[in-house]
């Protein structure tokens, strides 16, 4: 692959990262709030770690206390450190023992805040897995069995947390209950589709339209602070900051992996494509095979996209997570152009992809993307360069 390409598709993925980082989001959010002289925080999901160090900076001493719920190996040593939170991990995507004693603190945090107290709610996805508290007669066990199922037929993120939401007393809005008088605001990385509140986490503190009118739920500030379109429209300006053509339209990665790797190889292996960049948001859903290998839907749609723009010597393509964690693996994605099937064969391709092991086969020849944990969480990008278009390394 051209380095100066693959740099720059890097360096387009990382400016869209910093534009959403939860630090940064939630510290500029908060700059602007009077929050007044005591604020308790809750923080959960996989950014959680990061938008509590965003909320430490904007509070100062008027940060009493904090409790961060969020994926394992995601937890900030400088948040660790700081005595006021309690820092906890869990699983994700499938929950374990430890969702539930998270579920469990998060209730018990909440009923503490005073009345007088301001509570400050930070949500970001991941949160329905790591964080649950099951309704009477439902077991770890089975919501286990209906997250893998569900997750290993492909089923949408939206339609997975409706059927959570069946076996927990606190996500649609189950945490309302736990509220007091106290002031809450609530902000939110979100990683769904058209960034509605409820979907975010499964929404555990919102209130559903449809069961809880308004004025019969306590009211609860909310904000969306990071989204999928600002990291899209970061990396537009970053492109064009370094004098490339973006193509502004490119549409959506919801949707079949495979479908969505046929839509966007098609796209840019139209004739009359735009030569530059052309970027895209969204998360496919990957339906896996019995005993499936390693990888996640990102890794899989840039194998897929490798097997499609074969021998092209004017394409490249970074496909990736924005948290960092594509599946339940610990790497990101892919970084594929016109000659990587021809690294790994395309017959070894076809196999990784049916046996859901493109981490495997990206790793081999060099094209797996793995950043670690990015402190965000706003579905996947994909960002595209198509030549001949001027790659300049400007600072």
């Amino acid at each position: 692959m051209n380095e100066a390409v693959a740099a720059t598709l890097r360096v387009l993925h990382a400016a869209g990262i910093e534009a959403v980082g939860g630090r940064q989001a939630t510290r500029r959010a908060l700059a602007d709030v009077d929050a007044g002289p005591r604020v308790r925080v809750a923080a959960i999901g996989k950014a959680a770690s990061a938008m509590a160090l965003g909320a430490r900076d904007a509070l100062g001493d008027a940060l009493a206390s904090g409790l961060v719920l969020t994926k394992y190996a995601h937890l900030e040593p400088e948040l660790v450190a700081d005595a006021r939170f309690d820092c906890r991990e869990s699983a994700h995507p499938v929950p374990d023992a430890a969702s539930l004693a998270a579920g469990e603190a998060l209730v018990t945090f909440v009923r503490s805040v005073a009345d007088d107290e301001h509570l400050l709610v930070l949500v970001s996805g991941g949160a329905s897995a790591l964080v649950e508290r099951l309704v009477d007669g439902s077991t770890l066990a089975e919501l286990r069995r209906r997250t893998d199922a569900l997750l290993a037929d492909g089923v949408p993120i939206g339609e997975i947390n409706r059927v959570r939401c069946t076996l927990s007393t606190i996500k649609g809005g189950g945490m309302l209950a736990c509220l007091g008088r106290c002031r809450v605001t609530q902000l939110l990385v979100s990683d769904v589709p058209g960034d509605h509140p409820g979907d975010i986490g499964s929404g555990p503190f919102v209130a559903p339209e449809t069961t809880c009118p308004a004025g019969e739920a306590p009211r609860v500030d909310t904000r969306v602070i990071a989204s999928s379109a600002i990291a899209q429209a970061a990396v537009v300006a970053e492109a064009e900051r370094r004098g490339l053509h973006v193509a502004r339209r490119s549409g959506s990665l919801d949707g079949d992996v495979d479908a969505t790797a046929e839509r966007v190889a098609n796209h840019l292996l139209d004739p009359d494509v735009a030569a530059g960049v052309h970027v895209w948001g969204g998360e496919p859903t990957v339906v896996l095979p019995p005993g499936p290998g390693r990888g996640g839907r990102n890794q899989h749609l840039a194998l897929a996209l490798a097997a499609r723009i074969a021998g092209r010597d004017d394409l490249a393509v970074l496909v990736a997570a924005t948290d960092g964690s594509d599946g339940p693996t610990t790497d990101a994605g892919g970084l594929v152009d016109g000659t990587t099937l021809a690294r790994g064969g395309e017959s070894a391709a076809r196999e990784a992809l049916a046996r859901a092991d493109a981490g495997s086969w990206l790793e081999r020849t060099g094209a797996l993307v793995t950043t670690g944990p990015t402190g965000t969480n706003v579905m996947d990008l994909a960002i595209a360069l198509v030549g001949p278009s001027p790659v300049r390394t400007r600072d």
